[in-house]
């Protein structure tokens, strides 16, 4: 498939994106909104969870801050997967309505595997993004299956030593140019689906658009930045 086939091919999908909060840790969504942008346009978002998984993880921030609707789901009876249920419900819901054709499960629990399975077998596409302690049951029953690193933790500060003396002033040099990190990453993931590697510029356009619907057109920075990359006609 070429970079504009492909282009063309998620101009058009609807993606919901489902979280599992009562198995899930709230840094990983950030990662999730990032990866399932280059599949198309994110029309459903929300979050699962009892009330100490949406209140006690403080998933009630993250979600707020990324426009997902908490799905509040209070236990009947304790020991009881009715979060899960409701998002298994409100995923063929989705499906039947024609209102996604694209879903992405962020879940690392493996009852989710047959949600997966029955909604590619109505020909939905299924993306999965999940911590390291994954099952393979889950893995495998998506079409693409996403891991997340939590970051590392910070080191504590070593104890205060005496001041290093000031080093002599080196003439300031001119800094070589280079491409944003941002386009480099962003880049690098559209590469992975395109059979030449290449990424249109209209797709690098639209995957901006969908990470950060608000432009901040006031930053000279990103002026520059994508005036800087609108010279070029393909990335690769």
């Amino acid at each position: 498939m070429t970079a504009g086939a492909h282009h063309n091919n998620t101009q058009d999908s609807r993606v919901a994106v489902l979280v599992d909060c009562e198995n899930s840790h709230p840094d990983i969504l950030d990662y999730a909104l990032k990866v399932v942008a280059q599949f198309g346009r994110i029309v459903l978002r929300r979050g699962y969870g009892n009330h100490s998984a949406l209140i006690g993880k403080n998933w009630q921030d993250t979600l707020v801050r990324l426009a997902f609707t908490p799905c509040l789901q209070y236990q009947y009876v304790s020991s009881k997967n009715t979060a899960d249920i409701a998002l298994a419900l409100d995923a063929l819901e989705a499906m039947f309505d024609h209102r996604a054709d694209r879903f992405c499960l962020v879940s690392s629990d493996s009852d989710f595997a047959y949600l997966c399975r029955k909604l590619r077998e109505r020909g939905a596409t299924v993306y999965v993004v999940g911590e390291q302690k994954t099952p393979d049951a889950l893995r495998n029953a998506s079409d693409q299956f996403f891991e997340w690193t939590p970051p590392a933790k910070q080191e504590e500060s070593s104890p205060a030593r005496e001041p290093a003396k000031a080093p002599v002033e080196q003439p300031a040099l001119p800094l070589p140019q280079r491409r944003p990190r941002f386009v480099i990453e962003a880049v690098a993931l559209l590469a992975n689906n395109t059979a030449d590697g290449l990424v249109p510029r209209s797709g690098l356009g639209n995957y901006r658009k969908r990470m950060a619907p608000v432009s901040h057109r006031s930053n000279t920075a990103t002026q520059g930045c994508w005036a800087w990359c609108r010279r070029m006609t393909y990335w690769g």
